[in-house]
């Protein structure tokens, strides 16, 4: 049972997100910010809107949405995408408004899930601890490999990234997305479809970022931006990537004995033709 429960005349809900990196984001459904005892306040009228908390017994998902414009309460679209709220821990709870206390009535611990954008808005979806035993597993058969790279588990990948992964330092910036070192002596697209992440500036910490294409000259381009614009003389680690195609597999990184993919399996428009006499 709880220790203790919100008067239901006087009570509200409030939502804390704690991102890994950043300070906290503290949202409330009453028509006024809160102050909290603790002198934390909570931000209404701020663009966003968070669902109410529905559960069931047993094993079923526990639901609760955060929706709203990207850019305002703390929550732009650059810092979804560039992972500022990856694996966020989010407390729902109720209080009194007249006498707020923060975590007065714990509801639901929870982590953010998939996230939506649709132009300048978003949808966050969040998962209840219990969620982590509804996820499904399974395998795909396809033509590129589905092992994730570098991966040493059973049956694996078995590439052993650590030698493989390089340190540098940005010698010039074009934008969030696009910069280079100009040290890297690395043949053209020898990272494509690997990783950079930084070690120093202000994106340090932020989750890696996919590199769409990568230069002789040293320029890297990534998918998505990072949140914030890199500076001259951050530095980072970048790891070499796969285009999971067996040419990839047998001529950049001569591991076709572990290659994934099934380039022969008949097609569904193959195995499905009725038999021929000679």
């Amino acid at each position: 049972m709880k220790p203790q429960v919100a008067h239901y005349t006087t009570r509200v809900l409030c939502l804390r997100i704690v991102p890994v990196v950043g300070a906290s984001i503290c949202l409330t459904h009453y028509p006024r910010d809160l102050t909290m005892s603790n002198g934390t306040v909570y931000l209404t009228n701020s663009g966003y809107e968070f669902t109410g908390y529905t559960a069931a017994s047993g094993t079923s998902p526990a639901m609760i949405d955060v929706q709203g414009i990207a850019g305002v309460a703390g929550i732009s679209k650059a810092a979804i995408t560039s992972g500022v709220f990856d694996g966020a821990r989010c407390y729902l709870f109720a209080t009194n408004w007249d006498q707020p206390v923060e975590d007065y009535e714990p509801i639901v611990a929870s982590l953010f899930g998939k996230t939506t954008l649709t132009d300048d808005t978003y949808r966050i979806e969040e998962m209840a601890l219990i969620d982590a035993l509804n996820q499904s597993v399974g395998q795909s058969y396809t033509v590129t490999c589905q092992k994730q790279f570098g991966g040493q588990e059973p049956a694996g990948c078995k590439i052993d990234l650590v030698p493989l992964t390089v340190t540098g330092r940005i010698t010039a910036v074009v934008s969030n997305t696009q910069f280079t070192d100009v040290a890297r002596q690395e043949a053209a697209d020898y990272f494509g479809a690997g990783t950079i992440q930084f070690t120093s500036g202000r994106n340090a910490g932020l989750k890696p970022q996919e590199i769409k294409a990568f230069t002789a000259g040293g320029d890297i381009v990534t998918y998505e931006a990072f949140y914030y614009t890199p500076v001259l003389g951050d530095t980072y680690n970048m790891i070499p990537g796969c285009r999971k195609r067996a040419v990839d597999c047998s001529d950049k990184w001569h591991n076709i004995v572990n290659h994934g993919g099934f380039a022969h399996i008949p097609t569904g428009s193959q195995y499905a033709q009725i038999g021929r006499g000679g």
